[in-house]
């Protein structure tokens, strides 16, 4: 039997999965990050622009200086960064300049290591992401192929172009990635040997979800047809839509006589952090999931939906989920079956539920679907419901954002934005809306540690200062004395 390297996912698709990417802060990965240093992790999947756009929106913290700290504080554990194709943020796709200078960026805050993703599974386009990794600094490329089922995604399919990929020269590893956890284990008894066949001796990674209660088994079938590495999450940010908890996959792992080479305790005290801070913070930790068979259809990736979930009930129509999951079967099919994976599960479940609270099929289309259509996402994997491409195609919007130009140049862009501006702000600012950047640079520095018993004393001092009857309040215990005095 092998050794098994495991990769931790919880701070980055733990968080997104199950709390909708915005429940964690800078302060609360720094206070654990020495911890997961310990652990013995391949490596830390830390961030996508995605989530650094989710940093300066709804924590108005800055993303740069996050990658920095976490590196300050990992140094034996690479941070990865997951792309999301051609595109730094901004839905639109960007140019060559505009993303040379990102990796740079990213690399010069700490990132170590670039899983490449296209979410149509551009070889080409991935190949090119590969050459502008590789030139900013990066240490380690990962292929990412995306796993879906459509008529055309069978073993054959993705063994040829994880054979290109490998053949390349331009990736250290390649990761199979399953955003919507279904990948069964009698697929991967048949999938992973297919793709170690045309590998050679490139390391092969494997990540799914526990949406359907199939990643447990499906891992431990992947290790013992060859695969290297599994993508695992703490106790309260695994399960659930997340990944498999990482405690548990070791234990399978080595009762089935593989070696996991990690530090159990260290683990252990991850895991009491994590779980103590989702009872703090109020968040619900993932709950092991049950088969339901309808996601095969649907194949909604768990990052995704976890950000619909949190979208819905704001806007309190939580009760719509089953309508909407039902309504994008229909919508992936009509679009030619796009991979669920970002930005195509998003496109997929905002037209689906628009389609749900309009009660009428596209009466609503977001400019993402119409530039989807007119191509300039990729070209999609099989051809859209001629009557819908028909439609948008013809439509004015189509027509105006057809005539739009691409992503100015940095150039053009520094002329607009201002030249003084430093490169990372400068950045954010050409792909994010003003006054979001604006708040997060009012803000100033985040904060550096986060205890989660410190929250109920905070909670109760927030609301006694809310209440006008009391002049003074005064909390006495051992080795603890507060006052408060309105002045």
């Amino acid at each position: 039997m092998s050794s098994i390297e495991l990769i931790d996912t919880s701070v980055r698709d733990g968080n997104q999965s199950l709390w909708g990417a915005t429940g964690l802060d800078t302060g609360m990965m720094l206070q654990i990050a020495p911890v997961m240093d310990r652990v013995g992790f391949g490596a830390i999947d830390f961030t996508t622009s995605t989530h650094m756009a989710v940093a300066v929106r709804f924590k108005q913290e800055n993303p740069w200086e996050r990658i920095r700290l976490m590196r300050e504080t990992t140094p034996n554990t690479p941070l990865s960064f997951l792309t999301t194709g051609m595109r730094f943020i901004s839905w639109e796709a960007a140019s060559h300049e505009v993303m040379s200078l990102a990796f740079q960026l990213l690399v010069n805050a700490g990132i170590r290591r670039f899983a490449i993703m296209d979410p149509m599974n551009s070889i080409d386009a991935m190949l090119t992401m590969a050459d502008l990794t590789r030139k900013a600094g990066g240490e380690t490329n990962v292929a990412a192929l995306t796993f879906t089922l459509s008529p055309m995604h069978d073993d054959a399919h993705f063994a040829t172009c994880t054979a290109k990929l490998a053949k390349s020269g331009k990736f250290d590893r390649i990761y199979l990635k399953d955003p919507g956890g279904l990948l069964t284990p009698e697929r991967a008894t048949t999938l992973i040997p297919a793709l170690k066949m045309v590998m050679g001796k490139t390391p092969l990674e494997v990540h799914s979800h526990c949406t359907i209660g199939l990643a447990q088994f499906s891992y431990l079938e992947a290790a013992t047809h060859g695969a290297q590495s599994l993508h695992t999450a703490t106790r309260a940010l695994a399960n659930g839509t997340s990944q498999p908890p990482a405690d548990m996959v070791a234990r399978n792992l080595r009762d089935m006589g593989h070696g996991v080479d990690i530090d159990d305790a260290a683990l252990a005290e991850m895991d009491n952090y994590f779980s103590a801070l989702a009872v703090s913070e109020g968040l619900p930790p993932g709950q092991p999931q049950e088969f339901d068979r309808s996601y095969f259809r649907h194949q909604m990736p768990g990052g995704m939906m976890g950000t619909l979930k949190r979208q819905l009930a704001e806007t309190k129509r939580l009760h719509l989920l089953p309508q909407v999951l039902e309504e994008a079967e229909q919508v992936r099919a009509d679009l030619g079956y796009p991979i669920m994976v970002t930005p195509f599960s998003q496109v997929v479940a905002t037209v689906a539920a628009l389609n749900v609270i309009n009660g009428e099929r596209y009466k609503t289309l977001p400019d993402e679907v119409v530039r989807y259509v007119l191509g300039r996402f990729g070209a999609p994997t099989m051809p859209l419901d001629a009557n819908l491409e028909d439609r948008i195609r013809s439509s004015k919007r189509a027509k105006e954002l057809d005539d739009e130009p691409h992503m100015a140049s940095i150039d053009e862009l520094r002329r607009k934005l201002g030249k003084d501006l430093s490169d990372e702000e400068f950045l954010l600012r050409a792909v994010m809306p003003a006054d979001q950047v604006d708040a997060m640079l009012a803000t100033g520095d985040a904060r550096r540690t986060y205890d989660p018993s410190h929250k109920p004393v905070k909670s109760l001092i927030s609301r006694m200062a809310a209440r006008d009857d009391l002049h003074s309040v005064e909390i006495n215990k051992p080795g603890f004395k507060l006052e408060m005095l309105r002045t």
